[in-house]
């Protein structure tokens, strides 16, 4: 990421009315991208994630204080306001806010927004061109619609926590909101087709995001399985339902992962291990024989890797071009030369509000991965104390002091 550069996105202004995880995730991203976000948050208490701790932010001492490090996730480079949308002002506020805005993103429930006149068909006879995102657990229509939902929730329901762990073991949640980050990326990826489609209409457009349906589209090729072949698909821990040797496999001081795509793989494996003669056996010599005998396959390959370190094993099978690696803890993968390498680990220095407010002199996150070679992500700012963007953004509205200061008198903002 850099600071050089205004981003791909630097003419565009998105006003963001999420919370949490799914729809901060989305306008992070389009804020890297150097769109102008505008977060508006609650008087007083803000988003949730902000405090969603431990773990939180440490001070210049290494004390913790009370900022969760779970809002700096999915909320840098973005401006915070506060609003109270329960009042006519603020609602006011927030209308005159969409009518300059080229993308609104919303997470409340179904129709939440409505009784306050900020939903879709309201602004969008104030502003045609609107592209407008709604995030919620099960759209916007249907049974389930007007039930709230969250990550957990739906990675049970759609049966991802059905083929997570081991085969003997219990269900499993994976072990980030996977369900919400997927859903600020799709939801970002339909709001950028939605910007391509207003170049050529001129007109904004409603999206329909839902945790349910993101859920259950990455299911991927264990739905394709399913749905094929009416074979319900089951827990088997770290081994590939369609690839064999594909998991992890115990060595002399620990663990490493084997990810063999092909025959090829497979025979120049076979022999580093010293067996050449694994490669040529009926019921090893294809991939599809290998998943099919897979217990007598794994049952060999261990009696070979527990004679090697995973240091000793990973330097011999990269220079043979078969995959393999460490299983790191999050420690190490931060320490691994090529994350180094690649930058993953970014620190911006607070601003003067959050080190006033927290004592917190700088936070770190992780770079975006969009790596666009001529208009890459950008770093303008840190994650923001809350509503510390107030004022500038209503001075730009054209609000002068006695009307922000009759605003702070009134507990709108």
């Amino acid at each position: 990421m850099t600071t050089e550069t205004t981003g791909a996105l630097s003419h565009i202004k998105v006003l963001d009315l999420s919370r949490v995880l799914a729809g901060p995730w989305c306008t992070q991203m389009l804020a890297d991208m150097g769109a102008d976000v505008i977060k508006v948050e609650r008087p007083q208490v803000g988003d949730d994630t902000r405090h969603w701790g431990p773990p939180f932010l440490q001070d210049a001492d290494g004390n913790n204080t009370q900022q969760a490090s779970y809002f700096a996730a999915c909320n840098r480079n973005k401006r915070s306001i506060t609003i109270d949308m329960s009042k006519p002002e603020g609602q006011e506020l927030i209308r005159s806010l969409a009518m300059q805005s080229d993308i609104v993103v919303e997470n409340f429930k179904v129709g939440g927004l409505t009784q306050y006149g900020l939903d879709y068909a309201s602004l969008k006879k104030l502003n045609p061109k609107l592209i407008y995102c709604s995030v919620t657990g099960f759209g916007q229509a249907g049974p389930y619609a007007e039930r709230a939902g969250y990550d957990l929730m739906i990675q049970a329901m759609t049966g991802m926590m059905s083929i997570t762990g081991k085969a003997e073991g219990e269900p499993m949640r994976v072990g980030v909101a996977i369900i919400d980050v997927f859903t600020g990326v799709y939801a970002c990826s339909a709001i950028l087709a939605a910007l391509e489609v207003r170049h050529r209409t001129g007109e904004g457009q409603h999206i329909d995001m839902a945790l349910l349906d993101v859920g259950m589209a990455i299911l991927a090729n264990q739905a394709a399985g399913f749905l094929n072949t009416g074979k319900v698909p089951m827990r088997q821990g770290n081994s590939h339902p369609s690839l064999a040797p594909y998991q992890d496999f115990e060595t002399a001081d620990g663990a490493m992962l084997l990810a063999i795509g092909n025959d090829g793989q497979f025979a120049r494996f076979c022999e580093v291990a010293g067996h050449p003669e694994w490669a040529q056996d009926a019921r090893f010599a294809t991939n599809t024989t290998r998943v099919t005998h897979r217990v007598a396959l794994v049952e060999l390959m261990l009696t070979a890797t527990r004679q090697r370190t995973t240091a000793q094993w990973i330097a011999t099978l990269e220079d043979k071009a078969v995959p393999c690696g460490p299983i790191n803890h999050m420690g190490q993968a931060f320490a691994d030369a090529q994350v180094l390498h690649r930058g993953l680990k970014v620190t911006q220095t607070t601003s003067d509000s959050v080190r006033a407010s927290t004592g917190v002199a700088s936070i770190a996150s992780v770079a975006s991965p969009l790596r666009l070679g001529s208009t890459p992500p950008v770093l303008r700012n840190p994650p923001p104390a809350l509503g510390e963007h107030t004022q500038s953004v209503l001075q730009e509205m054209g609000f002068d002091a006695a009307r922000i200061a009759a605003l702070r008198e009134a507990a709108v903002i």
